[in-house]
């Protein structure tokens, strides 16, 4: 499906987690959508990226606001934690949801949550991250194996560019193994880089998504290879932030090209450096409304429409856009998706000018 227009970003100040027991905000009006007071969770996964508080969290609540106001979202952020996350999400159904979107810290763990839901005649969103082994009522996400298609793709091709010497290679630095979105990321990544005739010099499956284990681990193959590492496909902004974070620390500048994924604020300034070679743009604000469009048709008792199937349940998959250099300005700043006051900062101002962003 061809992603619309992305949306304008909403502003970050003053967002504040809920509390662990998931406190409800909503108007009392009457409802266009389900029953009076309808409770729908939103549960995100981690603190660890920006965009679930700055970008799907203020999607689905503004979308949701606007087809059912009388409608209550409980919100909470699992920080990390699958075991937190059941509490928020045992703690959900307590209060009477009947729709949990969950985006999850663990895929595996997470199907006894679905069975638990649809025991109580709840409906579960898998939302960005599947759940393979659960038939869950829907699940809306950007295009998990594209974007890692895209983004080693992309990659490879600048390494090439870049005529390597023999011997060379390049390293991959998927997301955390307890993702399922990441592993579909990371069999994009395999179908751009295995038959590329770039070789693959290591690989690793990044705990937690942590950039601070991507960069342990890169600063470990950069003692192993040296020179010899010519390109880093990064699963995310994150894990790419970490392993520029690393040749930094072993002298290597200027480092190799990473990739990186999700458009992130710290992303697209690397990208401006110079220091990272890609992102990809996919405004959660998108998803987060379409999650709430579902979570309004669940309510109603209606079928939402799908443009697929994935593990078994209807699916829509929104298509990402790469951005490089070339395009950050047109795809970023003039979409409004993060602003140019934003990105340009003093450590930042003089390479936006370079390039034309400001």
């Amino acid at each position: 499906m061809t992603m619309g227009h992305a949306r304008k970003a909403f502003a970050a100040a003053g967002v504040v987690l809920l509390a662990a027991a998931g406190t409800a905000c909503g108007s009392s009006s009457s409802s266009s959508g389900g029953g009076s007071g309808d409770k729908v969770a939103f549960l995100m996964p981690d603190t660890g990226s920006t965009r679930y508080e700055l970008h799907d969290r203020p999607g689905f609540e503004k979308k949701l606001k606007e087809l059912c106001s009388s409608c209550s979202p409980l919100y909470n952020n699992a920080d990390g934690s699958a075991d937190k996350q059941a509490q928020q999400f045992n703690s959900a159904l307590a209060q009477g949801a009947k729709v949990i979107v969950l985006d999850p810290v663990d895929s595996a763990a997470a199907v006894s949550l679905v069975n638990a839901a649809h025991a109580k005649g709840a409906k579960v969103v898998a939302y960005d991250r599947p759940i393979p082994k659960a038939k869950v009522d829907f699940y809306v996400s950007f295009d998990n194996e594209k974007i890692g298609k895209e983004i080693a793709t992309s990659l490879v091709e600048k390494v090439k560019a870049n005529k390597p010497p023999a011997g060379s290679g390049i390293l991959i630095v998927n997301g955390s193994p307890t993702d399922a979105a990441a592993g579909l990321i990371k069999k994009g990544i395999h179908s751009g880089v295995d038959n590329s005739g770039v070789p693959v010099l290591a690989e690793y499956d990044t705990i937690d998504w942590k950039p601070e284990n991507a960069q342990k681990w890169v600063a470990g193959q950069i003692s192993r290879f040296g020179k010899k590492i010519v390109g880093v496909v990064a699963a995310n902004d994150g894990t790419a932030g970490g392993t520029i974070a690393a040749f930094k620390a072993a002298g290597l500048n200027p480092n190799p090209p990473v990739s990186g994924n999700d458009a992130t604020i710290a992303g697209l300034q690397l990208i401006i450096a110079g220091d990272q070679y890609n992102t990809i743009s996919k405004p959660s604000e998108i998803v987060g409304g379409a999650a709430a469009e579902v979570s309004d048709k669940l309510l109603k008792g209606s079928k939402p429409s799908s443009s697929g199937d994935l593990f078994g349940s209807p699916t829509n998959l929104y298509d990402p856009t790469l951005v490089t250099a070339q395009n950050l300005k047109a795809e970023i700043v003039d979409k409004k998706i993060s602003t140019a006051k934003e990105l340009c900062t003093s450590e930042y101002a003089q390479a936006c000018k370079k390039s034309g962003i400001s």
